[in-house]
């Protein structure tokens, strides 16, 4: 069993819904063949060292599960017995902790949690029928975390490879006013067509989010850089040498200087301060151009690139009027300040997106939580579109 970090087993990389086919180009880019792509996530063939090179280099994913057995079972007591079959003392230390996590659908089960325990206590007895000792779990994601996938009567347990989720990329230390998810403003630069050669320009910045995730993209910083703790670090058999020679890898690919602006302005002082705060955290404040002022009063550099907006979009019902002027008052600053870009409005609001008077030539699909939303692409022509 400790040969999980170089045996090849099927692997499910997980992410947000809406974010599975950037999630894929990333997976092809470091060279992976994705055996499928479904709706939440990747599926692949590889070892827990690759593994680890998933775990430092993705922007999208939330977590990277390695399969170590698949098999039937209809209750509770046929999982446990399953469970107690896998070399558990070969994964675990037995003075070591583990939580479990999982994604439950069977008629016996009313509440997941009831199927964690089973996982628990079968991984616990039977490193305790091997050691005499029972080690601890529980709920915290700092160590050896188990996933359980149960459907049916169709069982699957993984090794979490990544414990706390990656969807988080660790360096917003403070994450401001209803923030966008790092996975989620990573796939939705993504969808853009930002070149990563030309200009970015984010106002109504926020926690600046949007405008740190260009900045990292267009540097080569992977999320790796941030981090220094993963599920994999707790597996029996880690090899620390092969995540500090991936880590080297990514301090070498870094581009230090670039030759376009990234701007990010917001009305609030508190949110450019955060912004600013955060971006120091990324490594890459001294890349991002800060501006206090109203979004209309934002410099858009000459030249062309990408101005982006995630205004708010007001999800409890009620009146608009005041969000109706300010989508209003973007449509006009995009038509008349930013003519060569190409803009960009994430909203959960279509009511609010009518009044912004341009039209979309695309409209992608995302999801923010629950919230079904979208992100609003358009041609801001520099001269008069020829008809």
């Amino acid at each position: 069993m400790a040969q999980v970090f170089n045996t090849p087993s099927k692997v499910i990389i997980t992410c947000n819904k809406r974010l599975a086919s950037y999630l894929e180009d990333e997976v092809k880019n470091l060279g992976f063949k994705p055996v499928r792509t479904f709706p939440t996530g990747v599926e692949l063939k590889v070892s827990i060292n690759e593994c680890i090179r998933l775990n430092l280099n993705l922007r999208c994913a939330s977590q990277v599960l390695y399969s170590l057995k698949e098999f039937k079972a209809d209750t509770p007591d046929e999982l446990y017995q399953k469970i107690t079959g896998i070399e558990w003392e070969k994964l675990i230390d037995f003075s070591g902790f583990f939580a479990v996590t999982s994604n439950v659908d069977n008629p016996t089960i009313t509440t997941p949690l009831f199927a964690n325990l089973k996982v628990k206590d079968a991984i616990a007895d039977r490193i305790k029928s091997i050691h005499k000792i029972r080690p601890n779990s529980g709920a915290d994601y700092s160590k050896t975390v188990v996933h359980l996938y149960w459907k049916n009567d169709r069982a699957e347990i993984f090794l979490d490879t990544s414990g706390e989720t990656l969807a988080k990329h660790s360096y917003r230390k403070i994450p401001g006013k209803a923030p966008m998810l790092e996975a989620l403003a990573s796939g939705t630069i993504y969808a853009t067509k930002w070149d990563r050669k030309s200009h970015f320009v984010n106002p109504m910045c926020g926690s600046g989010t949007l405008a740190i995730e260009a900045a990292l993209i267009a540097t080569n910083r992977s999320p790796g850089l941030f981090r220094m703790n993963y599920g994999f670090m707790h597996i029996m058999g880690y090899d620390e040498e092969v995540f500090f020679a991936e880590r080297r890898r990514l301090k070498d690919q870094v581009i230090k200087k670039i030759d376009f602006k990234i701007v990010a302005s917001d009305i609030s002082e508190d949110a450019v301060d955060i912004s600013r705060k955060n971006a120091k955290t990324a490594g890459v404040d001294s890349l991002i151009d800060f501006q206090v002022c109203d979004f209309a009063e934002t410099e858009v550099p000459e030249g062309n690139g990408a101005i982006m907006f995630n205004p708010e979009y007001g999800e409890r019902l009620g009146v608009h009027t005041k969000l109706e002027v300010t989508y209003k008052r973007i449509g006009d600053f995009m038509k008349q300040s930013c003519k060569g870009y190409h803009g960009y409005i994430f909203t959960g609001n279509p009511d609010l997106a009518k009044k912004i008077g341009l039209r979309a030539s695309r409209r992608i699909e995302f999801y923010n939580g629950k919230l079904d939303c979208r992100l609003l692409e358009y041609e801001l022509y520099a001269g008069s579109k020829e008809k």
